[in-house]
């Protein structure tokens, strides 16, 4: 079992920067991908960046230039630095780990507001 608990939410304004960060723990194996997923109200959970254990990584369109992901592994630790922040980044954010098989664990979110 893992467990993800992500911190580092709030409220910024447009073209501000925030740092999200998401501590595992538990049953972490060798091999995995991490990443951040959000969800605005009433859209359904979208892609935002994910990087494996090797290091590779991936964003959405809307992010790329903006955002970047990145890990601590002695902290088993993922960070996701967000600036020129838009208000369409308004939206909870949600850690996510994927391991082989098929094990996928999700945070409980954390609430991103862009707003002047």
């Amino acid at each position: 079992q893992v467990q993800l608990v992500e911190s580092g939410g709030g409220l910024v304004q447009p073209g501000g920067s925030l740092r999200l960060s998401c501590a595992a723990s538990g049953s972490i194996f060798s091999i995995y991908t991490m990443g951040w997923y959000l969800q605005a109200p009433g859209k359904e959970r979208e892609l935002v960046a994910t990087i494996t254990s090797g290091g590779s990584t991936n964003f959405a369109d809307s992010v790329k230039g903006r955002f970047t992901i990145s890990k601590d592994n002695a902290k088993n630790t993922v960070y996701l630095q967000m600036n020129s922040l838009k208000p369409e980044d308004t939206a909870v954010y949600y850690c996510n780990l994927k391991q082989f098989p098929d094990a996928n664990y999700w945070g409980q979110g954390t609430q991103v507001t862009v707003s002047s």
